[in-house]
């Protein structure tokens, strides 16, 4: 806290008024700049280059984030990035229509193992696979359109 209002050049006092604390305050920083994000992946011409920008700026952060997970506050950060893939697979299928015959909770569900699906590849992630990204895009995409059926 001490290092955070001196940098800021603010009281503890105006510190509080705004934030209850950290964890507050990183959550308010990072659905900031996760809205400005979402805003640019929704922008792209179509779904896989949606996907794409989407796993380049996580690539890309990976770094940040796997030291900020590992900080006091790795559990809310967590918790904040997998709500963003949730969103980010929830507006694409909307504006794509899929799903649109399952149920409420089936399509949360859905939009849930796709998201946890997601974060699991970016955990593994390696310098061979950011050589094969577009194909890897496309297979995602692949799957969850259902044309890549790995249970037939």
């Amino acid at each position: 806290m001490k290092d955070i209002v001196e940098e800021c050049h603010i009281t503890r006092q105006t510190f509080y008024y705004h934030f209850e604390g950290i964890p507050e305050m990183l959550r308010w920083m990072l659905e900031n700049d996760l809205e400005i994000l979402m805003e640019q992946c929704l922008a792209q011409k179509d779904e896989e280059s949606a996907l794409r920008y989407l796993l380049t700026v996580a690539i890309s952060l990976q770094p940040y984030v796997e030291r900020s997970v590992q900080t006091a506050y790795g559990k809310e950060i967590e918790k904040l990035l997998s709500e963003l893939i949730d969103d980010f697979f929830g507006k694409i299928t909307a504006r794509t229509g899929r799903y649109a015959h399952l149920s409420y909770s089936e399509r949360k569900f859905a939009l849930r193992y796709h998201g946890s699906a997601l974060l699991g590849i970016l955990h593994g992630w390696t310098s061979e696979d950011t050589k094969n990204i577009d194909e890897i895009v496309h297979n995602i995409c692949m799957i969850q359109q259902g044309k890549i059926r790995p249970f037939e």
